[in-house]
């Protein structure tokens, strides 16, 4: 037989300041930033790559003010550690595990410039399909454009954000990586930033309901790790280069970062 689950008064807030805090951020978020900015954007803003990048720094200023709204209503806390490395991974891929729906909102909020590798199937969502073709976001499956997108944005030192589990990861199970992101930093010849986010109790993970609130606050510690150099990798054959990248990437993201 089931329990049934009752909500402390604390859980009852968090779930209530959850709602508000999503409605908040569908209601402007993607109704005043995609159909009112960026329609203004693609009308006045001609240049693509200037578009693509105030597009991108907008994603991140509203990214950082729902964050601080929803934190300071009490749902959740987070700290980033060696946020500064950021600063040197100008053509660079930032690779990084995804234990919760929020992962891309942290890690958007603090690069504003940053693209990021993206799921086809968001395109069929009018609100969300308008904000990835303003910003220039780069389509996984578009597997013909998507070395040469790479290329040019990373030869230009821009970065691009990936998370190559493809999917959130599940609380207690091996990661198991796809090596889409090996393969585009041998191919464009690109460093990989190493982030390690934990979210502890889990939340918002795979297969769960937004209503679902754990009994405590929700802590995320995002970590900014090492730099892989990917010269290290380049000395055998591209597939087997791939392989033993993926497994190195594994292996980082698995492991608890180090504390500095």
């Amino acid at each position: 037989m089931n329990k049934r689950k009752f909500y402390t008064i604390n859980q009852c807030w968090r779930l209530f300041a959850t709602a508000l805090g999503f409605i908040i951020f569908g209601l402007y978020g993607l109704f005043v930033l995609s159909l009112i900015w960026f329609s203004l954007l693609r009308l006045f803003v001609w240049n693509k790559q200037k578009r693509n990048l105030i597009a991108q720094y907008s994603i991140s200023v509203n990214f950082k003010v729902f964050l601080w709204i929803i934190k300071s209503l009490g749902i959740f806390n987070y700290q980033f550690n060696g946020i500064e490395k950021l600063k040197q991974d100008e053509g660079c891929l930032i690779v990084a595990n995804h234990p919760s729906l929020l992962d891309v909102v942290l890690l958007a909020s603090v690069m504003g410039r940053c693209d990021c590798l993206v799921k086809g199937a968001l395109l069929n969502n009018i609100f969300i399909s308008r904000i990835i073709k303003t910003a220039g976001y780069i389509l996984n499956g578009e597997s013909s454009r998507i070395l040469k997108q790479c290329y040019e944005i990373l030869s230009n030192k821009g970065r691009i954000l990936i998370f190559p589990e493809g999917t959130r990861s599940i609380p207690n199970h091996p990661i198991k990586l796809q090596r889409g992101a090996a393969n585009i930093a041998l191919r464009c010849h690109a460093d990989i930033r190493i982030i390690h986010i934990e979210c502890n109790p889990p939340w918002l993970i795979k297969q769960q309901k937004w209503y679902d609130i754990p009994e405590k606050k929700a802590r995320f510690n995002i970590t900014v790790g090492e730099k892989i150099i990917i010269d290290d990798f380049l000395d055998e054959n591209t597939t087997i280069a791939a392989r033993r990248l993926t497994r190195h990437l594994t292996t980082l993201l698995t492991l608890e970062p180090k504390k500095e």
